[in-house]
């Protein structure tokens, strides 16, 4: 089981609460059960595979993995966040794994040469920032739920802190991308969080601007017009990419592309509510339409994938 296995819990809730915007009441509600009981799986899966072996948390790629069972907290927590129990129990998970994958990752980094980070960065390291961004959103929401000023100021600084550590990974990312020419066989589909990473501030952004926070509305809007910017890149290169036959067999870490399409969605819809922008709503239903579609191809790779191994001892035993 991969750390970043919880990645299909995001994409799924993100899709689920796309959804939600565009009036989809069915398809929202059955894709929240599915990522509901993905996340229950998910964890007791872990808890039975890692107990055994658990993964190397000395490994950067392992805690920066690990931050999509925060991300997956947020955002499932987002879609229930009408349920206070919910609200809580999720709440309270994403901080308390959050604040342990902060500091196993800030050793990590610390243990290396920053020649070594540019080397090894890439996309999945933006998990870091989506998932501060997520428990932003968690913290905000805890503050409408008890009326708290301080829960909304830490929403605030985590939000800020969310920002930071997107500019440093990017920093990282870009400086090793250069590095190797930009070559389009390099690119793996985790690279599309680049842009989720910003999709999610934006809407991080666009809560706290709603509890209240009147100064952050340039910042929202600089965020979603940066995401915007990284789409036309992400799609040249992923189009490259995937002319390669070896590039389309499915993956896990095809859940990262789709939760950035999502993520896209939404946030677009939050600035067209934001903005009043007349372009914005017909994005933000194309968008959500486009990452459905990427679920729904995803999902079906993946039961593939998994049929296939599971007759794959038959097989053999026949030959």
């Amino acid at each position: 089981m991969r750390p970043d296995a919880f990645a299909f819990v995001m994409a799924t809730g993100i899709v689920s609460i796309a959804a939600t915007d565009h009036g989809l009441v069915y398809v929202s509600d059955g894709l929240a059960v599915v990522a509901v009981v993905g996340l229950v799986v998910l964890i007791a899966a872990a808890g039975v595979m890692w107990r055994g072996r658990p993964p190397d948390l000395s490994d950067p790629d392992v805690t920066f993995g690990l931050f999509t069972f925060v991300a997956a907290c947020a955002v499932l927590d987002n879609r229930l966040t009408s349920i206070s129990a919910v609200l809580w129990t999720l709440g309270v998970l994403a901080a308390v794994a959050w604040l342990v994958l902060s500091a196993l990752t800030a050793r990590n980094l610390a243990a290396r040469s920053w020649k070594e980070l540019q080397e090894r960065a890439r996309g999945a390291w933006e998990l870091a920032s989506v998932g501060t961004s997520g428990l932003a959103i968690v913290a905000v929401a805890l503050a409408h739920d008890r009326g708290s000023h301080a829960l909304l100021m830490i929403g605030v600084a985590i939000w800020a802190v969310a920002i930071a550590v997107y500019v440093l990974m990017t920093a990282m990312i870009l400086a090793r991308a250069f590095a190797a020419r930009l070559d389009p066989s390099g690119f793996e589909p985790d690279a599309w969080i680049l842009m989720g990473g910003l999709a999610i501030a934006t809407l991080a952004g666009d809560h706290i601007h709603r509890a209240g926070f009147d100064n952050v509305r340039a910042v929202t809007i600089a965020t979603w017009c940066v995401a915007s910017l990284w789409i036309l890149p992400l799609l040249y290169f992923g189009l490259r990419h995937i002319q390669r036959a070896e590039a389309r067999r499915f993956v896990a870490v095809w859940w990262a592309m789709v939760f950035p399409l999502g993520m896209y969605s939404t946030a677009t819809h939050a600035m067209a509510v934001e903005t009043g922008w007349p372009v914005l709503p017909g994005v933000s239903t194309t968008f959500f339409w486009i990452a459905f579609a990427a679920w729904l191809i995803v999902a079906v790779a993946g039961a593939w994938r998994l049929r296939a191994r599971r007759h794959l001892p038959s097989r053999h035993g026949l030959r």
